[in-house]
């Protein structure tokens, strides 16, 4: 039955690419031709583009299945089947052009191929796009569900469980699970009771059919438990994954890559590098510019506010730590007395702080002498989302006390953060900050980061503590 149903899905996706990509070869054809689109039109031979398109009709699909682009991707992203698509997509046209310049007798317009290229990439990824996102819907819905068995420590195959649970789109359905080694009652709080099995149990299921995936999770220092549990699984074709426990070994951004037939596991890392750092870096550019722009009137208002009441610049300067540990200077405007760190040292604001102007008071409720930050954004020193920037006085310090406070500088400082939009900015608890920064950095995406922008206009501006000094 699984394999009928993954016969029928592939067959649907092959349908769906041949569709899309007929469409976008027509489709370009009647632009470059048939729309005065493209100025002077050159002479063409309708059956040559006839023909081109039945040699794209074997290409591309076979191309597909070659580099295995039309396999189940429940635990795959968006973004690594798109890269996928790309990959088969450059490989058909370099394919399909070898083949047009050893025939020689097709003549085809460039327009025409470059414009097909671009368009049948975004329409395939598009048309992937929903499908998969239908089947995510029917998914949560209790369709097109796989059933999966779970081996391993309790404490680790219970979170594997709840994780599994809690992903309904992925179809993946907790038949049985199998614990392994002494297990204390206190492990078995919380556990569903129901699916508990013996090895006995999950190997007659895999060998019945009734379990399509085996997932073994085990922590570090089990890890040699896995020969075992292969032995007894045998050689039925099951899909097996293996889900390592690191502890806190894992301090950050964990991932493995293969290097020449070694796995290497990365402990520590920052989620933002190739099209997560440039999407992000987009977004900086993109809503700062705009920012900086729409705000432009406010800023000069303020500055001039600055100036006729108070002595002292309109500007303060406060050196910063940001990514990976380098320190830049970040811009604020000036909320405090003239030199006013000469009387206390480097500190945070205090509430009702003696040292704060009048405006300055009222800037600081309303987060608004955070506005010239917007030129740090711009200038790549800072993001519009990240943790809050300290100073390095203050880090040499933070650091002594509290585990992993070096690992928030991962990522670019920013404007506002997770831990800002709920509630922890200022002068509080340093180790809820710490945790929402780090919860940040390891689950980041960009729709995350402009849920965050979100809330930061519509509630985390106008906040009665006291900003950062």
């Amino acid at each position: 039955m699984l394999k009928r149903h993954s016969q029928f899905f592939q067959g649907l996706m092959v349908v769906n690419d041949l569709f899309f990509i007929s469409l976008a070869w027509w489709l370009t054809y009647l632009a470059r031709f048939h729309t005065g689109l493209f100025p002077s039109p050159e002479p063409y031979v309708f059956q040559h583009y006839l023909v081109a398109w039945l040699m794209i009709l074997v290409i591309w699909p076979t191309v597909s299945v070659l580099l295995d682009l039309y396999r189940p991707r429940r635990l795959s992203t968006h973004w690594h089947e798109a890269a996928d698509v790309l990959k088969g997509s450059c490989l058909a046209l370099l394919i399909f052009l070898g083949v047009i310049f050893l025939l020689r007798e097709i003549i085809l317009s460039r327009i025409v191929v470059v414009l097909f290229f671009a368009l049948a990439f975004g329409l395939l990824n598009i048309s992937r796009l929903t499908v998969r996102e239908g089947l995510r819907f029917l998914r949560r819905r209790g369709y097109n569900l796989r059933h999966v068995a779970v081996i391993g420590m309790p404490r680790q195959a219970q979170r594997l469980v709840q994780k599994l649970e809690w992903y309904r789109h992925l179809g993946l359905h907790v038949a049985a699970v199998s614990w392994i080694g002494d297990i204390a009652a206190s492990e078995r709080d919380g556990c569903n009771e129901m699916a508990l099995r013996s090895q006995e149990d999950i190997l007659s299921l895999v060998k019945a059919g009734d379990i399509d995936q085996v997932f073994i999770t085990l922590p570090l220092n089990e890890a040699s438990r896995l020969k075992s549990i292969r032995d007894w699984l045998g050689d039925e074709p099951v899909t097996t994954y293996f889900v390592l426990d690191l502890g806190d070994l894992s301090l950050l951004g964990g991932n493995v890559e293969a290097f020449d037939g070694l796995q290497i596991i990365s402990l520590q890392d920052s989620p933002l590098y190739g099209w997560h750092a440039l999407l992000k870096r987009a977004l900086d550019l993109a809503v700062g510019g705009t920012a900086l722009i729409v705000v432009s009137p406010l800023m000069g208002l303020t500055a001039l506010g600055i100036k006729f009441t108070s002595p002292g610049p309109i500007f303060y300067r406060q050196e910063r730590m940001g990514l990976d540990g380098k320190r830049f200077q970040m811009l604020k405007f000036r909320t405090m007395i003239k030199e006013a760190e000469n009387l206390t040292g480097p500190t945070w604001a205090m509430e009702n702080d003696p040292r704060v102007t009048a405006l300055g008071c009222w800037l600081r409720r309303f987060s608004l002498d955070e506005l010239p930050q917007l030129l740090n954004v711009l200038r790549g020193e800072m993001s519009l989302v990240g943790p809050r920037p300290e100073r390095p006085p203050l880090i040499d310090e933070f650091r002594k006390s509290i585990p992993k406070y070096m690992l928030r500088h991962k990522v670019k400082a920013g404007m506002t953060g997770w831990a800002q939009v709920n509630g922890w900015r200022g002068n509080t608890s340093l180790e809820a900050r710490i945790q929402h920064d780090l919860y940040y950095i390891e689950n980041w995406s960009l729709w995350r980061d402009i849920k965050i922008l979100a809330r930061t206009v519509f509630d985390g501006f106008i906040d009665n503590k006291p900003s950062d000094a």
